[in-house]
């Protein structure tokens, strides 16, 4: 039998309210089967994840493993794929039919290209629908100053289950270091676009689900989440900065790369632990300025107009506050109708 070219690689834990549906949208690509296998990789489900799975039979390659993260089913799964390239998908998520055809025809046609992502449709915990669209297809390598900026305000359209990787690069960035139980995705599309080309599509092809039980989405302040999440943000930048290293990327480069996840590091701690209120203002204001920088005036002053209680409260009491706010129906309301979360000028953001 032929080698496929492409391995569509599910990684899943628990998702059996969503593994089917996830499942099924591949097999309902439009791209040739004799092209393309399909690799399960679960991560010691407890619930009836590995069931549903086996239903649909030999059409799929199922992998179980003892729970360890998704770094660890990364892992398992990247030496088993036998496609040249490999199409990652969370096991909660879902492609657009035609998914698959548009990422083979990038690499068939680029060479040069060894990481593709593109724009996401996201399942709103209220059942609503946002598309999060680029204005333009957007190519890029992260190992130059310019490359990272670019990189830094495009990294959320190369998530798991929008990226798309050759085979060959994701074995020399292997093995994905197993503290990373979430946000390993991170670590594969960064090292991936500082190695190589990157081109990022227009086009919306995944839907992306938020979920109460989801691993990565925080909705609630819940301590033990946002503590685990603090530990492999700061587990992360550690190892990106060592490997960037390694690989001979621009000590600025790696610092505009690095740079965004320590701020995420740093507002979890001023969440969890505390810290002085000056902290709050420069994390907030610094996230403003990496992230929408080329938002409205009135966006830049509302984001400053709310960081004034954030002078003088501390870190903790101020992200409470703000959770509060947030929560509440009248303000979701008339930020919708007035002042829409900031989108940075490349994204095009609908709802419906």
């Amino acid at each position: 039998m032929s080698r496929p070219f492409v391995t569509a690689l599910v990684d899943t834990y628990n998702h059996e309210s969503f593994i089917e549906e996830a499942i099924n949208s591949i097999l309902q690509q439009d791209f040739p089967a004799s092209e393309m296998e399909i690799l399960v990789v679960d991560d010691g489900s407890t619930d009836r994840t590995p069931e549903l799975v086996r239903k649909f039979g030999p059409r799929i390659r199922f992998l179980r493993k003892v729970n360890g993260g998704q770094a660890s089913a990364f892992n398992a799964g990247i030496i088993e794929a036998q496609g040249e390239i490999v199409a990652f998908l969370d096991g909660d998520d879902w492609w657009a039919s035609n998914k698959v055809k548009q990422v083979a025809e990038v690499f068939a046609s680029n060479p040069e290209v060894g990481i593709t992502g593109h724009s996401i449709t996201e399942i709103l915990l209220d059942g609503r629908r946002r598309i999060e669209r680029l204005r333009e297809d957007t190519r890029f390598q992260a190992n130059s100053p310019e490359g990272a900026r670019i990189f830094r305000t495009r990294k959320n359209f190369l998530g798991t289950s929008r990226m798309t990787i050759r085979t060959e690069l994701l074995k020399k960035i292997l093995p994905v270091p197993v503290s990373l139980v979430i946000q390993a995705d991170e670590y594969l599309f960064t090292m991936a676009a500082a190695l190589s080309q990157v081109l990022v599509l227009a086009e919306p092809l995944t839907f992306y689900r938020h979920h109460r039980s989801n691993l990565f989405q925080i909705s609630a302040h819940d301590p033990v989440k946002l503590r685990r999440k603090l530990d492999v943000f700061q587990a992360l930048s550690k190892v990106l900065s060592e490997q960037l290293q390694l690989q001979k990327i621009d000590p600025s480069v790696r610092k505009k790369i690095v740079g965004a996840i320590e701020l995420e590091s740093t507002q979890l701690r001023l969440i969890l632990d505390g810290g002085y209120p000056w902290e709050t203002v420069y994390t907030e204001l610094k996230t403003m300025f990496v992230l929408h920088h080329d938002t409205s005036f009135w966006q830049h002053l509302f984001t400053c107009l709310r960081l004034v209680p954030g002078i003088v409260m501390p870190p903790r009491m101020y992200y409470r506050y703000k959770q509060r706010l947030s929560r509440l129906a009248f303000y979701q309301t008339l930020r919708r109708k007035f002042l829409p979360f900031p989108v940075p000028g490349h994204v095009d953001r609908q709802e419906k």
